[in-house]
């Protein structure tokens, strides 16, 4: 049998150093390909785990390597077992599915464990002196992201929601065969059912419609498609959702609509056969032909004594323009609005004082009248004129 091929050059400790030191690079890049199997295969991330025999392979590799320098093996990314579980994460008390990435100098995988385990499990720290991959469930997704912004570069956060609807989506995005989704931040339930009759996906703002960006990550981690556009419907909402865009790993563009209703308007245009780039296009031209406005009672006296709490109170486009009785308040919104509309579209929220037939004997003449409700709690009507 012949010699093997280097040893006529070298004693038999340099060669086994220099076949260390190849399969410890490969070792390295093993690693970064483990650490990326749950951002690969949807099935590793929902369960918690990495690749059993990407793993495996990677122990045996530093024990070759231990052998070879005679040395203790390499210091391996601890990988928990897989638990006992279900695809919709019941097992975890924890809302959040985090993955990140932290880019730097001089990182060290090892020692995060217990810090991140104070207010999370599933804890996955992988990677190298330049590059980190982190995985984790926890409630508190800024807690993980700011432990790790003192030591590098966070970026690549993608922010899960797992909860009782995970499996409903993951059904969504298998079957998933559009570019472009529409998220849209919206309060009320009819609200919900006007947006998601346009084919977005609703995500539950509250009483205040303001969802925090972690909230706004899991909302497009949810929509079936590569290719996001963000309806923030809200002033409050709309760095938030910026904030999000910049987080997220998949194409999203933040369209700033101010109002639910003037989101309505924009959602219209959404085409999902088209880019992100396009659909958001198309919703901010149509933004440019809708004024907006809504009447509602007034929270508190007015300080300059016009009306007083409980009185109805009318804005076009934010600006306070009448009050006094509801029907008189209403009509004067609509009048304003529908001088140079072809539609105006009317949303009723919760404990509006006039019925539908009262609304529509409001609406000036020459103008088409849509009728909806939205049951959202703040505004007893909302209104776009197109």
């Amino acid at each position: 049998m012949d010699e093997p091929r280097l040893q006529q050059r070298v004693d038999d400790d340099e060669q086994n150093a220099m076949i260390a030191g190849v399969l410890e690079a490969a070792l390295r890049s093993g690693e970064l390909s483990v650490a990326r199997g749950p951002e690969l295969l949807p099935v590793l991330r929902e369960s918690g785990v990495v690749d059993a025999g990407g793993y495996g392979l990677t122990v045996l590799f530093a024990g070759v390597i231990a052998a070879l320098r005679g040395t203790e093996p390499p210091a391996l990314a601890h990988h928990a077992p897989a638990r006992i579980t279900h695809p919709q994460h019941e097992s975890t008390s924890f809302r959040y599915c985090t993955n990140f990435a932290v880019t730097g100098e001089d990182l060290d995988p090892s020692g995060w464990n217990d810090a991140l385990e104070r207010f999370g499990d599933s804890v996955l720290v992988v990677g190298d002196s330049h590059t980190l991959k982190v995985h984790l469930h926890t409630d508190e997704p800024e807690r993980a992201t700011a432990l790790f912004a003192e030591i590098g570069d966070v970026s690549h956060l993608d922010v899960a929601d797992m909860t009782e609807q995970v499996q409903a989506r993951s059904v969504r995005l298998a079957d998933a065969v559009q570019a472009c989704g529409v998220l849209a931040v919206v309060t009320g339930s009819g609200m919900r059912e006007l947006f998601e009759g346009l084919g977005a996906v609703a995500l539950d703002g509250g009483g205040t419609l303001n969802p925090s960006t972690y909230e706004l990550l899991a909302g497009i981690h949810d929509v079936p498609a590569e290719g996001v556009v963000v309806l923030p419907n809200s002033p409050n909402v709309i760095m938030a959702a910026e904030r999000a865009a910049e987080l997220a790993e998949k194409t999203v563009y933040v369209v700033p609509a101010r109002s639910m209703q003037a989101g309505l308007a924009a959602a219209v245009a959404l085409d999902p056969a088209r880019g992100a780039a396009e659909n958001a296009r198309a919703m901010l031209e149509a933004l440019e032909h809708v004024r907006t406005g809504a009447v509602t009672g007034a929270a508190r006296d007015d300080a300059e004594g016009r009306f007083r709490r409980g009185e109805a109170v009318g804005f076009i486009d934010e600006r306070l323009v009448a009050w006094g009785e509801p029907g008189e308040t209403l009509e004067a919104v609509l009048g304003e609005l529908g001088r140079e509309a072809e539609l105006l579209t009317l949303i009723e929220g919760d404990g509006a004082p006039l019925d539908g037939a009262g609304v529509a004997a409001l609406a000036p003449g020459g103008v088409d009248l849509e009728y909806s409700r939205g049951d959202q709690p703040a505004y007893w009507w909302l209104i776009a004129a197109e």
